[in-house]
């Protein structure tokens, strides 16, 4: 019996625990990175004297940060959730701090842990921003500065793979983790005819913003992960498959 098929649209250096956790649990991954991720050369320079406290909402985000900031790697940073935090803290970082996985639990949580009155935050940020982080801090008597360290340009179509296996009913799910990669899907699967094929796919969100994003195409079902965690929507994707059992 052949095992289910999921496709995972995320870059490929943040999809390698991913593939395993998958396969370990009978699925058979296919990557199709949606964003192409280049980071800003030369790296914009970080002054960090008055720094509280840096900000990182993505993987991406850490290995920016860290490739512009070879020294003061002992400041505080709050991660959006506990994938970047574990990226952040491969990368030498020693004080970390994870939110529950979204924008707004990472605002929560500076503003629990910082004072508006001990020095700025930086927020190292791609090009495009899903949540405005810095003006729920603003809001808050924070001073943030956004240092946009990264760029994340929509790929220009689906590999000639994935056409394939929508086309021909292979495809059981697609794991989509932000508003903007799964508009990029929905963009890519009209332009390669194959929109009608994801009628027989889960998509499986970690939000309801992303589920929105998604629902522009019909879908078999479209599932939202409980929390904004890779492991809630591992949880999520093992749960309806295995109900379709």
């Amino acid at each position: 019996m052949s095992r289910p098929c999921v496709l995972i649209t995320r870059p490929a250096a943040d999809s390698v625990r991913l593939v395993a956790a998958l396969d370990s649990l009978g699925f058979e991954a296919l990557l199709a990175p949606l964003l192409d991720v280049k980071f800003i050369t030369p790296a914009p320079v970080i002054a960090t004297a008055g720094v509280q406290a840096f900000l990182i909402t993505s993987a991406n985000g850490a290995r920016a940060l860290a490739a512009a900031l070879k020294n003061d790697r002992d400041l505080p940073v709050f991660a959006v959730g506990e994938a970047s935090a574990k990226a952040i803290r491969a990368l030498g970082f020693t004080k970390v701090e994870a939110a529950g996985g979204d924008v707004v639990a990472l605002a929560a949580l500076v503003a629990a842990r910082c004072d508006p009155h001990a020095g700025r935050l930086v927020h190292a940020a791609g090009s495009v921003v899903a949540r405005d982080l810095q003006a729920m801090l603003d809001a808050k008597g924070f001073s943030v500065e956004r240092v946009v360290l990264y760029e994340a340009a929509p790929t220009y179509a689906l590999p000639s793979q994935i056409v394939t296996s929508l086309l021909d009913g292979q495809l059981d799910a697609i794991l989509l983790f932000s508003p903007r990669t799964a508009a990029t899907f929905v963009t890519l699967a009209t332009q390669a005819g194959c929109a009608e094929a994801t009628s027989r796919v889960v998509a499986v969100c970690l939000s309801e913003a992303v589920a929105q994003a998604a629902r522009a195409l019909n879908w078999r079902q479209v599932v939202v992960a409980a929390r904004p965690e890779q492991t809630a929507l591992i949880e999520a994707l093992a749960g309806i498959l295995a109900s379709e059992d």
